[in-house]
């Protein structure tokens, strides 16, 4: 992954979880990367990925398990689209 250099990285990756959220490749109630995966796969600091999933905590997408790791609670809710007609 290339990181843009105006965005924190640990945005950037959470941006990537959260549409694999979105678009099924996380299912709710299935784990999500651990940290060591997660840094592994992005090439960033240990410290960065553990960020990306307190992101992803407190915006209630996932949740977890002590021992167990990080769990899909949610998918994201869409923007509505409406109608202008």
């Amino acid at each position: 992954m290339e990181f843009v250099p105006d965005i924190p990285r640990w945005r950037q990756v959470a941006e990537v979880i959260r549409r694999r959220i979105a678009d099924g490749t996380y299912p709710p109630r299935t784990r999500v990367p651990s940290v060591v995966q997660i840094t592994s796969e992005f090439g960033i600091a240990t410290a960065t990925a553990q960020k990306v999933l307190q992101a992803m905590r407190a915006e209630g997408l996932t949740y977890t398990e002590p021992g167990l790791g990080s769990f899909v609670a949610r998918q994201p809710e869409k923007p509505s689209q409406q109608d202008d007609a």
